[in-house]
């Protein structure tokens, strides 16, 4: 009976996995480690910069309501639609389509574009991720301008009012742009810096202890200086400024990158501008704007001994690493929660199952006889139900930020192409000393793949139908 041999195997695979992880399995990842796309020593690195906003200050999910009703305000006063997760090979997850709050079906993404759930390369972005008709939503700032698009889209919907999707997207956009063109968001932050600056403790720590091991350090932010002092001497105290070789505010990136018409403007001890030609950079002064080009001439910081850490890949990382040769750190707030969901004993059985019964179909998909069809499918049901329970486990909407179901997601093959190390916040430094070198874990190829698990199971250790492929050359 090919139905109950096929059941065997499926028995025999639950009892493996069983088996394979006992509870001291779960929780080997270290929430506060950094991990490395890239091999690097930090002894090679002599220069450190930094991003300010969500790097060396860490802010509390307390400022997104904020944003979000300041920027609900601004749009009430002055002014296809689909927000969606997408594989690293431009495939929409399906499950993961919303429009305004409500679930879009799988058929309707799928005949939106055009009989496929691929999205082609000329709509999904340009090299800062804005596409003629996609907009990559890449760091934790995005938060707010998402929630605000779905509910303005399905006020619009709930209420049968027509509306043009553009010009809906472009008045949320600068909606949101007006809270920190205004200031407000600055205002909050200043007015309760307990409230909503994390880690200030740790960031004081981190820095303190690269300047006495010998390292430069240097700040490039887009923020404007009266908050950037207010939030250092938070964290570091009145004399922050002298922990940096160079300190640069409104820098506009990611143009200060590309852009060599912009020239360096000192400040005063009060933040007016002052008409000096820059022909040097002095530490413990201001700078703001300039271009990276002059950076480089005036410092001579070039290539592999600088390494610069910010939260966003476009604004702060891809050019340095790209066209520079700059080593680059990511920072990743939602990473910590991300893996102590990966530690729990749920995630590692549901996953390890998972796996195993897509090996379980692969190798028994030569049975095509009536009950082993119907064996076959059941297996495929009960795989696409553990992918929905895992990917609800992350998110109920969306699933982890660094895979769809088993692929990983746009963002993380952007993270990979971007950072050499990535980490939760930048107090993981503390657990590494100024001189350890990171080495990237080997990422088996498809041709290098381990072992399923019914082949451990069945004790069978060949490639499937590699008997019947033999004659082929």
């Amino acid at each position: 009976d090919l139905s109950a041999h096929l059941w065997a195997r499926y028995q025999d695979m639950r009892r493996l996995v069983h088996d394979l992880l006992p509870p001291e399995v779960c929780s080997l990842l270290n929430p506060a480690a950094i991990y490395a796309n890239n091999e690097i020593s930090l002894r090679d690195v002599e220069v450190y910069g930094f991003d300010y906003d969500y790097t060396l200050a860490q802010y509390a999910d307390a400022l997104h309501p904020e944003i979000f009703i300041a920027a609900r305000d601004i749009l009430i006063e002055h002014y296809k639609s689909l927000l969606m997760k997408i594989d690293a090979f431009h495939y929409v997850q399906l499950g993961t389509a919303y429009r305004g709050l409500q679930p879009v079906p799988d058929e309707e993404v799928i005949e939106l574009y055009g009989g496929t759930q691929h999205i082609p390369l000329y709509q999904m972005s340009g090299f800062y991720g804005k596409g003629p008709s996609i907009k990559q939503f890449m760091d934790i700032f995005s938060l707010p301008e998402m929630a605000l698009l779905s509910c303005v889209v399905d006020y619009f919907l709930g209420h049968s009012l027509e509306f043009d999707q553009a010009h809906l997207y472009k008045d949320v956009t600068d909606a949101i742009r007006d809270v920190h063109v205004k200031g407000l968001m600055y205002q909050w932050i200043e007015q309760d810096m307990e409230k909503y600056i994390l880690r200030g403790d740790e960031t004081f720590a981190v820095l303190n202890r690269l300047v006495a091991h010998g390292k430069q350090l240097f700040l490039i932010t887009n923020s404007p200086f009266s908050f950037v002092d207010k939030g250092m001497r938070h964290m570091v105290g009145p004399d922050w400024r002298q922990l940096f070789d160079v300190v640069i505010v409104q820098a506009d990136k990611p143009s200060f990158f590309t852009d060599r018409r912009k020239p360096f403007r000192k400040l005063d001890e009060k933040g007016s501008l002052q008409w000096d030609r820059i022909t040097r950079l002095e530490k413990g002064k201001i700078y703001r704007q300039g271009n990276l080009f002059d950076f480089l001439r005036l410092t001579e910081w070039r290539g592999p001994r600088v390494l610069y850490f910010g939260d966003h890949l476009y604004s702060d990382l891809a050019d340095l690493m790209l066209r520079h040769g700059w080593r680059t750190g990511a920072i990743i707030p939602e990473l910590e929660r991300e893996i102590r969901i990966i530690n729990t004993e749920q995630y590692m059985h549901s996953l390890t199952w998972q796996q195993a019964l897509t090996g379980l179909l692969e190798r028994m998909q030569t049975y095509q006889d009536a009950e082993s069809r119907q064996v076959l499918a059941a297996w495929m049901k009960e795989r696409q139900e553990l992918r929905c329970i895992t990917k609800a486990l992350f998110n109920a909407q969306f699933g982890s930020i660094f895979r769809t179901f088993h692929n990983p997601t746009y963002f993380s093959r952007r993270l990979v192409r971007f950072s050499d190390l990535y980490m939760a916040s930048l107090s993981c430094l503390l657990n590494y000393r100024v001189d350890f070198t990171f080495y990237p874990r080997r990422t088996p190829l498809q041709h290098e793949a381990p072992l399923w698990m019914d082949q451990l199971c069945t004790g069978c250790m060949k490639t499937p139908f590699l008997g019947d492929m033999a004659h082929i050359r």
